[in-house]
Formats: structure tokens, C-alpha cells, sequence
């Protein structure tokens, strides 16, 4: 029996670590668990979960070039078992259209002239701030 991604099929647990599950499969091939996969909610500690032996039933995510075979176990379950997520309101992240509104449209050539009027300013300040720290060059003797 080859394994296809997306089959759902029996499985043992036959070891557990602190990132997932290893599952063997019917044709003697070993998959992993993540566990991410393990259950709906957030699981924090494996082992109050699965333990070694256990008997699962496990979808086929993915199977690798290398042979490593994806498994999940909260994916394999019915739809009806599977608790709804409840849907995050979306945030508009994007408000640059609200300040867009209130400023005329600036073009190309406007743009880049506050910008040289910016960066000119900005130099300039730069300039005096570190020549006057210098002692010398630049600076008013008096």
C-alpha cells in the first residue's frame, strides 16, 4: 500500500518529542506528527496528548523526495468533530488612502523638490551640530 497525500490512515505512536509525534504507518514507513497538528487548540505539552503506543488515525500532508512523510492528526478528524476557529475581525492596515484625502496629489517633480528641500535642511543641520563639537573648522572665533 503506497501512501498518497491527502489518504487518511491508521498509525501508532512510536516515539514522542517536544516538536511533535512519530507515527508508524500500515506499510512499516514512520511519519511525523508536528505538533502543530496534534490538536485544535494550542498544545504546549505533547504527552498530555498522545503517549508511545497509542493508536491514531492520521491524514497524509505531505511525502518528501527523501521519504519523510508529513502527518496530522487534527486534520484527519470529521469536520463536525473540529471545533470552528472563530474569525478575527480584519484590520485595514492600509490607511494611506485616508491620508491621501486630505492632501492635494503631489506630482513626481514636487515630490522630489520637498525632498532636496528635506535632505538640504537636514545636512545642514548634521553640519553645524558636528563642527561646532570639533573646535575648529568652520566654527566662529571671536
Amino acid at each position: 500500500m503506497s501512501i498518497e497525500v491527502g489518504s487518511k490512515v491508521q498509525g501508532k505512536v512510536t516515539g514522542i518529542t517536544n516538536f511533535g509525534a512519530f507515527v508508524e504507518l500500515p506499510d512499516g514507513k514512520t511519519g511525523l506528527v508536528h505538533i502543530s497538528e496534534v490538536a485544535d487548540n494550542y498544545v504546549k505539552d505533547i504527552n498530555e496528548h498522545l503517549k508511545v503506543g497509542d493508536e491514531v488515525e492520521v491524514k497524509v500532508m505531505n511525502v518528501e523526495a527523501d521519504g519523510k512523510i508529513g502527518l496530522s492528526i487534527r486534520k484527519a478528524k470529521p469536520q463536525a468533530e473540529r471545533p470552528e476557529r472563530p474569525q478575527r475581525p480584519r484590520r485595514d492596515n492600509n490607511r494611506s488612502h485616508e491620508r491621501n484625502d486630505r492632501q492635494p496629489k503631489e506630482n513626481f517633480e514636487q515630490k522630489m523638490a520637498r525632498f532636496l528641500k528635506d535632505s538640504d535642511e537636514r545636512l545642514a543641520t548634521l553640519k553645524r551640530a558636528t563642527e561646532s563639537k570639533r573646535g575648529g573648522r568652520g566654527a566662529r572665533r571671536g
